[in-house]
């Protein structure tokens, strides 16, 4: 017993003397730990708030009205004027006096912050909320607000409430170019005041939200979330319940409504007087005879819709002057040859009420080509219309499709939980002969499999039922179940079944985007007696025909390259202007020149829709532009060695201009103290990950490479994926590869640099260079990153819930992934720690900008119109179009500062943005730099594909790069 007492007393001292040792040499990195802390305290905040928010237990709604479904609907009216308010956090409120002819007082809430109101309720149930705003300038998007009852959401649609602006054309006549073309006429907010009962954004749910108030005290918050609003009230109510046609026509009956005679009312689709969104502009038809106006030749305005009204929600008001009091028939033709398999549903107000049950869900069937649908078919719905004017409108509306649509994305939720859990196990790549009995693993696996397979078959079949035919938006659900079906069955098979697995599961997150989406068409509007026969020219055969002969012949004379108007030779000043992205945006750049630049400066701008790889054969044949936009940044400089692009700086007012954008924009278009092209956009890289899985695997957000490091070592346990970008191939012959964003944020937080001495040698090969370019390599070798993948798809199956990524990914995400809404967040990328205890998070930046050519006759003119395109008023503008004209996901990384800061952002979302932007550097262009991005890439697959020693592998190929640079420089006569 003595001799085994000593030994364990040895072993303890052994273990304390250890420990003595241990503590001094811990205690640096404690200390550096807590000034990591103490740095970033701030986005730490931010980011545990959100982390918080991932896991609120708000629950659905559809839950929500399951657990008050007993309760009452009291008949009562509840109304709480806006300036009695009890509370405001965090915005700056303003209290207005008859505000736009709204008597009384109301209250303006700020884009941020949150305002809270007391109301007493006397009999518990159920109401309804209504709330009378007025849509105040803003950034021309969508107000969103989220509602709080007695400080928490009652379920977890109310944190996404949208509330309306008003758009119109901007002149009641359509403008006409010099060829004869009709110009798209500009969307401009017309602001009114507005009581909107509060409803699902998503438009799941037809019928307005219901919120359940026990007797007593309560508070009622909004928490802004984007844009500034002015509100007069809010009213707790009871919203009425349309009746059947049936019981209408009793009324008509018993009121002695008569059958109007010989009266025929059209409305052209084209002459709306409000819209829900700047998208919903009138659109130019070429491809049918039967719209109004019609040309073969000539583009002319004379539709709405199309395409662009699809989203839930989005509505479109018309004004109708009916000449007497009566019973009256509608007819819309109409286009719906969007989606088959489904039908475009419509709901139909007059005077903001809804005539009867029926126009809640308005089927429009597909079908090529314009038709007349005709309320009611083949016997028609009659409306009572009093003498004079009224308000139609048509909303977008999901309807019978709606808890389909709903239950397919609570299923593509549960299947995508499935697959992470599956993945934990198996990894991406399982063992083919490996038993990894993951039903076993996973108790409730085979379960959820059963249910979602059923609730799919269940889905597709009614989806058949209501469309009344089969259709691949059926046929994908069917595919899916089956293989459910047969992972049942065989439950060893699931791990080499896990690629279908994820394709059918991405297949189906595709599918809900496009099974919300609901495009229609509408030409003409008929109010007409039940006796009038409605015109259906150009709805025939040989009308067709001879369309698709006329568009043939106009084709040989027609040039489709110019857009808008053309200078003719009398001008005096006049600027060729070459443009490579899509028509959509050539046409909205133009209507901006005409209205905008041509008419206040007089020069006249030819703006061209070109292939960009054409400038540089162009250039050297003597037929190119003046000016040249969207181009990338390595052309500038490239150009200038040459004497093909025009020195800016020589530009009187240059300093002025320059001022515009951050400095980093401009360094890339910098050379020999010359600049040669202004910045147009600007982009970087955000860290981008899922609030749900990092809270779910206990991570926090990392801040350093070190966290990151840490964190890869908790994903590669669960099978899970950080992704760093990587540019494996050119997107065209020719394009000039950039240097890796990811290894430029390691270089240049480290302190280092591309290039030495003034860009006459590359500094690739110094001891940061080939430090930083080890722990680049190491992620792939090490810890075996993917270096191509998904990104949009990986994120939205957890595969892979962290990712650097550049910011306008953001933008791809909110449209392309609504089922993760509020699951996610983006904020500033990992850094690198320095010495005081700061953390150095710079980013490289890309984008494009704009060039004139040396070979310019007119460069003040030039210089104008290059003024004109990056000044704040034009780039914001142009910024909102593009919202506008293609929605969420194209918003513009304009690289104008102000500009930027006036684009409809989120404000949390915007302020992580500005806080990386501050962090951002540019990359300079040298002679022979095009050599560094694509031999860095090559010593990266030396390292990561043949196991080459990673400064080997980078000194090899800094030679090449050292000896093109040394090549150039002598080339272009730049003496060492």
């Amino acid at each position: 017993m003595n001799h085994r007492l000593k030994k364990m007393l040895i072993s303890m001292l052994t273990v304390i003397m250890f420990m003595a040792l241990l503590i001094p040499a811990f205690i640096p990195i404690v200390q550096a730990e807590s000034q990591i802390n103490e740095t970033s305290d701030q986005l730490d905040m931010s980011i545990a708030e959100d982390l918080a928010n991932a896991t609120n237990e708000a629950i659905e709604y559809s839950d929500y009205l399951e657990q008050y479904d007993t309760e009452s609907h009291p008949e009562l009216e509840v109304i709480v004027e806006a300036n009695q308010y009890i509370k405001t956090e965090g915005q700056d409120i303003e209290t207005l006096e008859d505000y736009e002819g709204m008597d009384g007082t109301s209250l303006l809430t700020g884009e941020e912050g949150e305002a809270l109101w007391q109301i007493h309720i006397d009999e518990p149930g159920l109401y309804n909320l209504s709330a009378l705003y007025y849509p105040i300038a803003g950034k021309s998007s969508s107000i969103e607000r989220s509602l709080r009852i007695d400080g928490a959401l009652p379920f977890e649609e109310a944190a996404y409430l949208h509330f309306d602006r008003i758009w119109d054309n901007e002149l009641k006549e359509v403008q006409v170019d010099n060829q004869g073309n009709d110009l798209r006429p500009q969307q401009v907010e017309r602001p009114n005041w507005r009581e909107v009962v509060i409803k699902d954004s998503e438009g799941y749910f037809d019928r307005p939200f219901q919120f359940y108030f026990s007797k007593g005290d309560h508070t009622i918050s909004l928490q802004s979330q984007r844009e500034p609003m002015v509100i007069r009230q809010l009213k707790l109510f009871q919203s009425p319940i349309a009746l059947t046609y049936e019981e209408v026509l009793k009324q008509y009956e018993s009121d002695k409504a008569e059958e109007t005679k010989g009266i025929l009312v059209e409305i052209q689709g084209e002459n709306a007087i409000a819209k829900s969104s700047p998208t919903l502009y009138p659109v130019s038809e070429r491809t049918s005879p039967a719209v109004y106006p019609y040309s073969p030749s000539k583009v002319k305005v004379n539709t709405i819709g199309g395409h662009n009204w699809r989203i839930p929600g989005e509505w479109i008001e018309w004004e109708v002057d009916v000449p007497e009091t009566g019973l009256y028939q509608i007819a819309f033709k109409s286009q719906q040859n969007f989606v088959r398999g489904i039908y475009s549903t419509r709901i139909l107000t007059i005077d903001g009420v809804v005539p009867f049950q029926e126009m809640e869900q308005v089927a429009f069937r597909y079908k090529g080509g314009y038709r007349m649908d005709v309320m009611g078919g083949e016997d028609p719905y009659r409306y009572y219309l009093e003498k004079g004017k009224h308000v139609l409108r048509l909303e977008v509306s999901l309807g019978e499709f709606a808890p389909l649509i709903r239950e397919v994305e609570e299923s593509l939720f549960n299947l995508n939980a499935m697959y992470r859990k599956i993945l934990m196990i198996t990894g991406t790549n399982p063992d083919e002969v490996r038993d990894y009995r993951v039903e076993m693993q996973i108790p409730n696996l085979l379960e959820v499999f059963q249910t979602e397979s059923t609730r799919l078959q269940s889905v597709a079949k009614q989806l058949k039922e209501l469309s009344g035919q089969g259709s691949d938006q059926e046929a994908l659900l069917k595919t899916m179940a089956l293989q459910l079906d047969e992972m049942i069955d065989e439950p060893d098979t699931i791990p080499r079944r896990l690629g279908a697995y994820k394709t059918n599961t991405g297949g189906l997150g595709t599918w809900l985007q496009k099974a919300r989406e609901q495009p229609l068409e509408i030409d003409t509007i008929y109010i007409a007696s039940p006796d009038e026969q409605l015109p259906m020219d150009g709805m025939g055969w040989f009308a067709k025909m001879w369309h698709e002969w006329l568009t043939f012949v106009y084709s040989f004379v027609i040039d489709y390259n110019q857009i808008g108007n053309v200078a003719e030779g009398k001008e005096k000043r006049t600027v060729t202007v070459w443009i490579g992205s899509g028509r959509d945006q050539a046409n909205t750049i133009k209507s901006m020149i005409d209205e905008s630049f041509t008419s206040e400066s007089g020069i006249s701008v030819n703006l061209k829709l070109v292939q960009m790889n054409t400038l540089l054969s162009a250039t050297l044949a003597g037929q190119g532009p003046d000016v040249a936009m969207q181009i990338t940044n390595d052309i500038p400089v490239n150009y200038a060695m040459r004497n093909a692009t025009t020195d800016l700086s020589k530009f009187n007012d240059f300093e002025d201009v320059a001022e515009r954008f951050r400095t980093s924009a401009l360094v890339p278009y910098t050379y020999n103290e010359g600049v040669y092209a202004l910045p147009e956009t600007q982009t970087f890289n955000m860290l981008f990950y899922r609030k749900d899985i990092l809270k779910e695997l206990e991570l926090d957000v990392p801040q350093t490479w070190d966290d990151v490091q840490n964190l890869l070592a908790v994903l590669n346990k669960n099978h899970m994926e950080f992704g760093l970008p990587l540019v494996l191939v050119p997107s065209y012959p020719g394009e000039n590869i950039a240097p890796n964003s990811v290894y430029a944020m390691l270089l240049m937080q480290s302190g280092g640099s591309f290039y030495r001495e003034g860009g006459k040698a590359s500094d690739l090969d110094s001891r940061k260079g080939t430090e930083s370019f080890k722990q680049w390599t190491e992620f792939y070798t090490d810890y075996k990153l993917e270096k191509e993948y998904d990104f949009a798809n990986r994120f939205r199956t957890g595969q892979m819930p962290v990712a650097i990524a550049d910011y306008t990914v953001y933008n791809q995400l909110s449209v392309f992934a609504p089922e993760i809404r509020g699951m996610w967040g983006f904020v500033p990328v990992p850094g690198t720690l320095q010495s005081d205890g700061t953390i150095n998070r710079v980013v490289p930046s890309g984008g494009n900008g704009v060039i004139m050519m040396e070979a310019a006759e007119d460069k003040e003119a030039a210089w104008e119109f290059m003024k004109w395109w990056t000044s704040e008023e034009t780039q914001v503008q142009f910024g909102r179009e593009m919202e506008g004209l293609m929605g969420a996901a194209a918003r513009y990384p304009t690289a104008n500062t102000n500009a930027l800061d006036q684009l409809p952002w989120p404000v949390s979302d915007y302020q992580n943005l500005k806080a990386q932007f501050e962090w951002v550097q540019g990359i300079p262009e040298v002679p022979g730099g095009y050599f560094t991005g694509r031999h860095l890439l090559n010593a990266f697959y030396k390292v990561v594909n043949n196991k080459v020693e990673p400064r080997e592998a980078l000194m090899d190929y800094t030679q090449y790069i050292q000896d093109e640079i040394r090549t150039k420089r002598k080339e272009f006569g730049l003496l060492d």
